[in-house]
């Protein structure tokens, strides 16, 4: 530094920093020897935070405002220093100005795919990128866990930090979530707040705050896209029929609006297939019913009364035809002609009929 710079640096009493990027988190406020007089002025303006550090170790803080600098007033430095009482020649500081906006729109994304198992698809390759915004919490645990003796601090310097953490959560909340890959969209919201949750403690131990976290887009391969597009194609024909026959007669009409005379094979073939879906479209719909099945096959029975046989008979017609207790009947199955009150299968029936009288006696 100059003699003149070195004047300058004793006679200027006021220290303030105005940022002229968008992504510096702390600047430290250079000073020749770091020496500050007694009485400067500090501005911190809104949005900023000033922290004086002594010898590596974090002392003062200041909040936006005016504030005017005496030894009496930097309890915290003072006691560092080992100063009792106050004086009035130049102290040895260094002061560091923090950013406390919200640093937005920056940007993360899976650099490789992420292979899942989704319960519909199966193992897909898939890939992630969005957004987050973050801001200063704590600017002493900023300082000495990142910053350390960086004059300027930006955005970049923490960022691809941040960026793997963001994509390590997302790929285990994904691969833990079990939500099907179709429904995703449906989630971006639910999903990023999810992740910004589960990481906030990573990020906090810097002193820095995750404000958002945004899904903007998850994305498969080519190839998985196209058949997702295919499938989506074949649900929204509907009718495949119906669909079929729209393309047949557009063809056919565009062959016969042809200035060169149309394909007639195809003319002629394609003719032939809308006059047979014609002539079955006139035709009335065949019954989707099922026939009623075929009677079943009733027992044949004979009854033999005054040594003729008689039938044959079906059960229904039995007594009407003469069918009593003491009446011989015969049914195929049967090895021989059988007593009528003997056969279980004619009991409903001979239980209408009075039973024999006794024969009279003697």
């Amino acid at each position: 530094m100059g003699l003149f710079d070195k004047i300058r640096g004793e006679f200027v009493d006021i220290i303030e920093w105005l940022d002229n990027t968008s992504d510096t988190i702390a600047y430290r406020f250079e000073r020749h020897q770091n020496e500050i007089k007694q009485g400067a002025k500090l501005t911190v303006r809104p949005g900023q935070i000033a922290v004086f550090v002594s010898e590596g170790q974090v002392a003062d803080v200041f909040a936006p405002g005016m504030h005017e600098l005496y030894t009496r007033n930097l309890p915290v430095l003072s006691t560092l220093k080992g100063w009792p009482y106050g004086f009035n020649s130049p102290f040895k500081a260094e002061v560091y100005f923090f950013n406390t906006k919200i640093f937005t729109n920056l940007r993360w994304g899976t650099a490789n795919p992420v292979i899942i198992r989704d319960p519909e698809l199966g193992p897909v390759r898939m890939r992630a990128f969005g957004t987050y915004n973050i801001k200063v919490s704590h600017p002493e645990q900023l300082l000495k866990q990142l910053i350390s003796t960086d004059g300027l601090f930006q955005v970049d310097e923490i960022s691809e930090q941040l960026r793997n953490t963001i994509v390590s959560a997302f790929a285990n909340w994904v691969g833990n979530s079990r939500v099907p890959l179709l429904d995703f969209a449906a989630n971006y919201t639910q999903m990023g707040e999810q992740v910004r949750v589960a990481i906030e403690p990573s990020i906090q131990q810097f002193g820095l705050e995750l404000t958002q976290l945004l899904i903007e887009n998850i994305s498969m391969p080519p190839e998985v896209e196209e058949a997702l597009d295919k499938r989506a194609s074949i649900g929204l024909l509907g009718n495949m029929q119906q669909y079929t026959q729209y393309q047949a007669a557009n063809a056919l009409e565009a062959s016969a609006n042809n200035p060169s005379g149309g394909n007639q094979g195809l003319e002629l073939g394609m003719g032939m297939a809308v006059g047979q879906q014609m002539t079955n479209m006139m035709q009335p719909p065949a019954s989707q019913t099922p026939p009623p099945p075929p009677p079943a096959t009733q027992t044949q029975w004979y009854i033999a009364q005054n040594g003729q046989r008689l039938g044959p008979f079906e059960l229904h017609q039995l007594l009407q035809n003469g069918l009593t207790h003491q009446v011989m009947v015969w049914r195929a199955g049967f090895d021989g002609w059988k007593l009528a009150s003997q056969v279980p299968e004619l009991a409903s029936l001979l239980a209408t009929v009075p039973p024999p009288p006794p024969p009279a006696a003697a």
